[in-house]
């Protein structure tokens, strides 16, 4: 076959064959090569300006919009919020509302490192064999957070469109609970514990749930090689508590302070949590009740799945030099 025009021009410059045949199209249609002027009003932004605006969101990204038309102003450059905003959007920023995260101290955030460093290549049989250990509070009426609801304007405050809310949750239990790679443990309710009946945990409570509970979960969830993990609470570092701990002859792990993100067991109390949503329990009997029927619903798959995430935990606090994770 004949070798077309735009072939033969496509083998010379080096470019496609489709590339040369929309040039010989826009050479026949308008008689010249060169880019037409396009329609409407010229971009208010230069390049230059473009990369100011991104410039400026990435140097100082608490920055308002506003801040940064004023910005510009000083540079002679007069553009509306507006087209700040689509500038900004164009190169694929977003405005969000910002996560709120507990400040952490330069010291632990260098023990957190040094943790995570240590014990990055643990393997998986290190930390199926850790019984992990926590207190959490349960509330009589669990929140659902936001939610979203169809209805006509004018109509936000008709009780068919808002949610109830309660103060300090109605109402609350304090559990202590334990977990490990193979499942979920003992949840003790601490008033059950307390003479008083009360919620409140001191050293001395603390010491009777470990007596009556570590032993028979590790024999059931570990074997008799275990470590025991527990987070840097005054009751669990008094001099004290050490001393009830020493006696035992338990392996408890140095941990980190400020470091939540890295015990899993934080992650089944959310998995509690969620499942007791959708529950009605109307008083802290019953919430007892369903709470325990939750917890021991968390499967080992999910246990399991959360403890083989420690690697990963570990990794992003490395990556995030000790500050915390999005875990």
């Amino acid at each position: 076959a004949e070798e077309t025009n735009h072939q033969r021009d496509s083998k010379n410059i080096r470019r496609g064959q489709n590339n040369c045949l929309e040039h010989s199209k826009k050479k026949e249609r308008t008689g010249e090569l060169s880019n037409t002027k396009r329609p409407g009003r010229p971009r208010k932004t230069t390049v230059v300006d473009d990369r100011r605006i991104i410039s400026l969101v990435k140097k100082t990204p608490f920055t308002t919009v506003g801040q940064i038309k004023n910005t510009l102003q000083e540079v002679g450059v007069c553009v509306s919020k507006s087209t700040i905003k689509r500038r900004l959007h164009q190169s694929e920023y977003r405005g969000f509302t910002t996560r709120c995260k507990p400040l952490v101290s330069l010291k632990n955030r260098k023990a957190r490192l040094e943790f995570a460093k240590q014990h990055l290549t643990k393997p998986s049989q290190f930390w199926n064999k850790i019984l992990w250990t926590e207190e959490t509070k349960i509330n009589l009426y669990q929140s659902d957070g936001k939610r979203r609801v169809w209805r006509r304007k004018g109509t936000a405050h008709d009780p068919k469109h808002t949610t109830s809310s309660v103060k300090h949750g109605g109402g609350s239990v304090m559990a202590w609970a334990c977990m490990a790679a193979n499942g979920t443990g003992s949840l003790v309710f601490i008033d059950d514990v307390t003479a008083d009946k009360s919620s409140r945990m001191n050293s001395e409570v603390f010491w009777a749930i470990l007596s009556a509970h570590i032993q028979p979960n590790t024999a059931e969830l570990i074997g008799r090689r275990f470590k025991v993990q527990m987070d840097n609470d005054p009751k669990h570092t008094a001099k004290a508590t050490k001393e009830f701990l020493k006696g035992q002859k338990w392996n408890v792990m140095q941990w980190p302070s400020q470091s939540p993100d890295l015990n899993t067991i934080e992650h089944s109390f959310h998995l509690l949590k969620t499942k007791l949503k959708g529950k009605c329990p109307k008083n802290k009997q019953e919430l007892k009740t369903v709470a325990v029927e939750a917890w021991q619903s968390i499967t080992r798959d999910e246990t399991q799945h959360l403890v083989m995430s420690m690697r990963s935990r570990l990794q992003a606090v490395i990556d995030c030099k000790g500050f915390v994770t999005k875990y």
